[in-house]
């Protein structure tokens, strides 16, 4: 009988000190799993050694008007002549609580910046009409922003920049190579998840009444509040050197499982992960 007492105490001590390490033990599992994030990276075809690179695409692009300048971007894009940094997208995560008290939560995957041309020595980014983002996105298993991403990217953006508006001859390639340089220059070579830059080309519900239109939104300050309001006023063919393209993959994990973004869209709880408008439905730009 003795026997069995001391194999009880020495089992119930063991009990013991298993619970008192559990919280420990829950913790790093819980670290593990928060550092087992997927990682999205685009497959892009095979680019030739000789490359345009961002400069020389700005120099022939000077004198060219929008439709050849975003012809010219997306067959170099789809071509696959990016730079390298582009294709690693970033995770953002995102939480909500329905209407039981339940947490949810999603994880999504942005381009660190905005489409551009060229190699890693020499790149530039590209102002696109939202035709030619929206085809660009379609081919590499993507989609455009909503208001509320693009609110997403700059909260949790490395790198900040303060916005720079440029006011002469607004819509010319010279006026968008000047951008990107002062974008450069304000970034300093750091790397990250950047924002703050450029207003988003987005797609919004607005856009369903005003289908000929590109809607547009961002553009934060340093206090997180956007220049520029979600706006559909100009027509589709109209960008501007502050306008920028961000892919966003087509797929998001929503409580560990993988969701198309269109079916997250039309989901009466989900759909407030990625959108914050009366009308969530997707929208897609025709080209």
């Amino acid at each position: 009988m003795t026997g069995y007492l001391e194999i009880l105490a020495i089992f119930i001590a063991d009990l013991f000190t298993c619970l008192r390490y559990l919280p420990i033990i829950l913790l790093l599992a819980c670290l593990l799993s928060c550092n087992s994030t997927k990682h999205v990276t685009l497959t892009v075809p095979g680019t030739t050694a000789s490359r345009m690179t961002g400069s020389d695409f700005f120099r022939i692009a000077a004198a060219w008007n929008w439709k050849r300048r975003d012809s010219m971007a997306v067959q170099q894009i789809l071509s696959g002549n990016m730079p390298s940094f582009l294709r690693k997208f970033t995770a953002l995560h995102v939480s909500l609580t329905d209407s039981t008290g339940t947490m949810h939560r999603a994880v999504l995957y942005v381009s660190p910046d905005y489409l551009a041309v060229g190699t890693n020595e020499d790149w530039a980014r590209v102002p696109l009409t939202p035709m030619a983002a929206q085809r660009i996105a379609d081919s590499f298993h993507c989609f455009l922003p909503t208001r509320k991403i693009a609110d997403l990217v700059y909260e949790q953006a490395l790198i900040k920049c303060e916005p720079v508006p440029l006011f002469a001859f607004r819509d010319s390639s010279v006026t968008m190579w000047q951008h990107h340089l002062i974008i450069e220059g304000q970034r300093k070579n750091k790397k990250g998840l950047i924002a703050g830059i450029k207003k988003d080309v987005v797609i919004s519900g607005m856009n369903k009444a005003k289908p000929d239109r590109v809607a547009i939104y961002g553009w934060h300050r340093a206090d997180g509040k956007p220049i520029q309001p979600l706006y559909t006023g100009h027509v589709n063919w109209y960008v501007d050197y502050s306008h920028g393209a961000r892919l966003v993959y087509a797929y998001l994990w929503v409580d560990g499982k993988k969701m198309q973004y269109a079916d997250v869209l039309k989901h009466p709880v989900y759909h407030s992960f990625i959108c914050d408008e009366a009308d969530c439905l997707p929208f897609r730009y025709s080209y």
